[in-house]
């Protein structure tokens, strides 16, 4: 059994807002962990997401830090660099689609708004960490992963993308302030340049153009 700490907290990124992320990694099912409190996983499917070079994975191998050791091995760095990360394109198609769905389900109903907004963070937020994962570059899998992409950031200010986020902690966690209406507008605002954005981080990708980044 390995446990091990990742997340903002890891990054010294901690706010009121943060929660501790925890990984357990176990030989089979152990009733010791919550779901709800540690992400289990056992280590064959651990060393596949290692093999698959996967999100994850990355952000596991260059963030994470050991609580426990059962054996005094830290497993996650024994078992090396994970490999190269090749689905960028199918990843950011991927939260493109969760974005789409979140804006078509805003344009068509004001119920559920906020559920809504904190979707298309989730979407915005793992889109750009994917990105610059593909890119080669330093990958980013912090909260503000699409505001680090130096010209190709997400074209918002950060009091709106801060309204996505709050949503989000909303949605996540049930802390802060609900979003007044005029709040909700001046984000729903937003939905046509951020889908502007992402299709042309996606052209990028595709046309493998990462230096001016």
């Amino acid at each position: 059994m390995h446990i091990y700490a990742f997340g903002s907290v890891c990054r010294g990124e901690v706010d009121v807002s943060s929660d501790i992320d925890m990984l357990a990694i176990v030989d089979g099912y152990d009733s010791r962990f919550n779901p709800s409190d540690y992400s289990v996983y056992s280590y064959e499917r651990i060393n596949d997401l290692w093999g698959q070079g996967n999100p994850f994975a990355w952000h596991l191998f260059l963030e994470s830090k050991m609580v426990y050791s059962q054996d005094d091995v830290d497993y996650l760095q024994s078992i090396g660099e994970p490999g190269t990360y090749k689905s960028g394109i199918t990843d950011c198609e991927k939260f493109r689609e969760i974005f789409l769905s979140a804006k078509k389900s805003i344009d068509s109903s004001a119920l559920t708004e906020i559920f809504d907004l904190s979707s298309v963070f989730l979407a915005v937020r793992n889109f750009a960490t994917c990105y610059s994962l593909h890119a080669g570059k330093a990958p980013d899998f912090s909260r503000n992963s699409a505001k680090n992409l130096s010209i190709y950031s997400i074209p918002i200010d950060d009091p709106t993308y801060s309204l996505f986020e709050r949503a989000r902690v909303l949605c996540t966690r049930g802390l802060g302030e609900i979003l007044s209406p005029a709040e909700i507008d001046k984000a729903k605002i937003t939905l046509n340049e951020i889908d502007s954005w992402m299709i042309e981080i996606l052209e990028i990708i595709k046309n493998g153009i990462y230096g001016r980044v």
